[in-house]
């Protein structure tokens, strides 16, 4: 991790990571959560004395990724946006990597217990929601309401052709690669052009491979006492929406379901912002 500190490509990512970052409103407070997993960046927004909420991003994408939501969930919330462990971003792994399920999840009571959030609302896109619903099993007792935005695999598979272009990027991931992945989901959807170039270096940090909660299975589903909103993504191509949207009803029959029109997996949270803050908004309430 130093080495990749001391490089040019770290340089160039860095910089791109601030340029995302500087589009959230200030004041911003950079927090470092000290663990044996290493140095967690948490970087929260919003009255110290709020309701906290806890934001998970997709993989790759960087706490930076709500920008575009941020605004108006730090109204009155205290918002709490965390790069992933091992993931790109400015966290820095430790002594102890996280290399299972439960380790994932002792990480994650540490960062939530130095910032005092015993309680709290978590909402997680893509990688994050699959961590986000692993977490509120775990520990039922600390999550209030549950957002899930596009989540994979954890109530329907994925899509074969999302499998096949991701797969490469998973070998061996390159700029290129990551571009043509977003480019093709989104269908060259307007994201933002910072976003998009902070993502793609992003390719170049020395991320470690990604410990994937299982979809939980029969009575497990029982045990979730969240107030549980999940949203889809329409036009996403990582699975068939319409159909994961039916699974939420028989597993959760009491969680609130959308599917937002026109908007894929990779737009999230992004856009289109306006309708999801709604969404997030009226679930956190």
């Amino acid at each position: 991790m130093s080495r990749f500190s001391d490089s040019p490509a770290a340089e160039g990512f860095f910089s791109a990571y601030d340029r995302v970052l500087a589009k959230w409103p200030p004041p911003i407070d950079a927090i470092d959560v000290e663990s044996d997993y290493g140095t967690t960046r948490v970087n929260a927004s919003g009255p110290v004395d709020g309701p906290p909420v806890v934001l998970l991003p997709g993989g790759g994408a960087t706490s930076t990724v709500w920008f575009a939501n941020i605004a108006a969930l730090a109204r009155e919330n205290r918002v709490f946006a965390i790069d992933p462990m091992g993931d790109p971003g400015r966290s820095v792994v430790g002594e102890t990597p996280i290399r299972t399920v439960d380790d994932l999840m002792s990480w994650l009571d540490h960062v939530l217990e130095t910032l005092d959030a015993p309680r709290t609302s978590v909402v997680g896109h893509g990688y994050g929601a699959t961590v986000a619903l692993a977490y509120a099993l775990h520990r039922p007792e600390r999550v209030g309401a549950l957002v899930l935005l596009d989540p994979p695999s954890c109530f329907a598979g994925m899509r074969l052709a999302y499998l096949l272009h991701a797969v490469p990027l998973l070998v061996r991931p390159t700029r290129e690669r990551m571009r043509s992945l977003i480019r093709w989901e989104t269908q060259n959807a307007p994201v933002d052009t910072d976003w998009l170039d902070l993502t793609e270096r992003g390719t170049d940090f020395p991320s470690a491979k990604p410990v994937v909660p299982r979809r939980p299975k029969g009575d497990r589903w029982a045990t979730l006492s969240a107030d549980v909103t999940v949203v889809f993504a329409g036009e996403s191509k990582v699975h068939n929406s319409s159909r994961a949207a039916d699974a939420v009803g028989k597993v959760l029959p009491n969680a609130h379901t959308v599917v937002l029109p026109g908007c894929s997996h990779h737009m999230l949270p992004m856009l289109p912002a306006g309708e999801l803050d709604a969404v997030l908004l009226s679930a956190l309430h």
